[in-house]
């Protein structure tokens, strides 16, 4: 069973059909919608300030998301993917995002809808992806604009398959 706390009387909430791993942990003012799942070894951290998601985002193996205290919330909206050992911090993620294996996205960024940050990409402090874009690279910079085959190959097909893995797991 997962480790989910609560802090100073808040405990995280979630709505239906969601899959938490047994070694993932929820601490404090978190919500998330339907369909969510945080994976092996993933903390979503509402400790310091909070943590909304949307519906059907899946938080891979040992991705942290965290926000900082008394300055930046973490605002994640639908259908997105935060790669393994990710780290999504004090930012907004807009809609149909996908955040590749070992990137970063530090407090006060905006990725936009129908976005990709690329495995191992570092988005600084206050950086503002467009809809539609592409970032990668340390630090990450607009690599090229996303087309329907990516949203639907990439983005689109990553969320629906973590939503089938957590099947095969709810079934054991």
């Amino acid at each position: 069973m997962a480790l989910i706390k609560s802090i100073k009387g808040v405990f995280p909430k979630h709505g239906a059909n969601c899959y938490f791993a047994e070694n993932s942990t929820l601490v404090g003012d978190v919500e998330m919608g339907d369909e969510c799942s945080v994976w092996f070894n993933a903390v979503v951290r509402g400790d310091v300030n909070s943590i909304k998601m949307g519906n059907k985002v899946n938080v891979q193996d040992g991705a942290v998301i965290h926000c900082t205290y008394q300055k930046t919330k973490t605002v994640i909206g639908d259908n997105v993917s935060i790669g393994h050992n990710a780290i999504v911090h004090g930012c907004t993620l807009h809609n149909n995002v996908l955040v590749g294996m070992g990137a970063i996205v530090m407090d006060n960024c905006v990725v936009g809808s129908n976005s990709i940050i690329a495995a191992g990409a570092v988005l600084l402090e206050n950086t503002v992806v467009e809809a539609g874009s592409i970032y990668a690279g340390v630090p990450a910079k607009f690599v090229k604009k996303v087309d329907q085959k990516l949203i639907e190959g990439e983005i689109n097909r990553i969320a629906n398959n973590y939503l089938m893995y957590s099947s095969w797991l709810k079934e054991e």
